[in-house]
């Protein structure tokens, strides 16, 4: 005999709905195939569940070739693990079959791309550097870099171009080729570096210049927002691994274009990254979107591997 003075709710009068009169999100048209030996990565791809992020990476793949075949904008804001995954080739790959027509970069994504131009190799020991204050001191990166952004402003030219344009003139020629800098300077594809003041180790070296740095920065703000100004009627903008910046960046260009009278509608926004962040969800996902159409994606995973297989699925499906 409880104690208690409230007796349970008696659910003998609660009411029942068939089941096929429910239904349901989930049916079995829309389940997993069992692999099949000798089906390929076509085969794998069919078979994914037409679920949730099944479902996601099917549409998003969608979304680049509509966006290929309309001859419209395909955006990949890149933040410095995509780079120094070792993604460059694969990203230069997707630019010259038409799936990138133009990179955004954090300062990260370039300095990492910019050392891998020019030794080859990147990203180092932070805990091992830290206690003597030689993080982020490297001469040659500082040097450079901030020689090409100087001279880069003096021309009227952004931050990003350059970079590629310094780099397509000392990268050793064995390096160039995995440098996503020197390649999109190459074939004439717009890079643009988001940067801010601090963040990156370039800054603080003796010959960093903050006039030249915010002038070419600024540049390259205001030519990403002529890129998202085209997005509209089917174009895509791909936030990949940056929680930050570029999210941000993204959602004050996509303010600004509309401000200025485009119409920004329609199109197909995608955060991949291994974590799913406040500022891609709100800023590239959702918020974009608002009264305006279109479709935000999130896939969760990591880049080494989401990245390649992305690029592999649209090069299967190629004619």
């Amino acid at each position: 005999m409880s104690k208690y003075a409230k007796e349970p709710l008696d659910f003998g009068a609660l009411k029942t709905a068939p089941l096929e009169a429910r239904g349901g999100k989930v049916r079995i048209e829309d389940f997993a195939a069992v692999y099949r030996q000798g089906a390929g990565l076509a085969g794998w791809l069919q078979g994914l569940p037409r679920i949730l992020a099944g479902e996601a990476f099917g549409a998003l793949i969608e979304a680049l070739e509509g966006a290929r075949a309309a001859r419209r904008p395909i955006l990949w804001g890149l933040g410095g693990h995509v780079i120094k995954c070792g993604l460059a080739p694969v990203l230069l790959d997707l630019m010259r079959r038409g799936y990138a027509t133009a990179f955004a970069l954090n300062g990260a994504a370039a300095i990492h791309d910019f050392e891998i131009a020019l030794a080859g190799h990147t990203s180092e020991e932070v805990e091992a550097a830290l206690p003597d204050g030689s993080f982020g001191a490297a001469e040659e990166t500082g040097r450079e870099m901030n020689q090409a952004i100087a001279a880069g402003a003096g021309k009227g030219i952004g931050m990003g171009e350059a970079l590629g344009r310094h780099l397509d003139r000392i990268a050793d020629s064995r390096l160039a080729a995995y440098s996503l800098l020197v390649g999109s300077y190459r074939a004439a594809a717009p890079v643009t570096v988001h940067v801010a003041i601090g963040t990156d180790t370039p800054h603080t070296h003796p010959a960093a210049d903050p006039a030249a740095l915010g002038c070419a920065t600024h540049h390259d703000f205001r030519l990403f927002c002529a890129l998202v100004a085209e997005l509209g009627g089917g174009g895509v903008y791909l936030n990949t691994g940056s929680a930050v910046v570029l999210p941000e960046v993204f959602l004050k260009a996509v303010s600004a274009v509309r401000n200025l009278g485009h119409r920004l509608e329609d199109f197909t926004t995608v955060n991949l990254d291994f974590l799913q962040h406040y500022r891609p969800r709100v800023n590239v996902v959702e918020r974009p979107h608002a009264g305006a159409g279109g479709r935000g994606i999130a896939l969760t995973g990591h880049h080494e591997l989401l990245v390649p297989l992305i690029a592999a699925a649209l090069i299967e499906r190629e004619p």
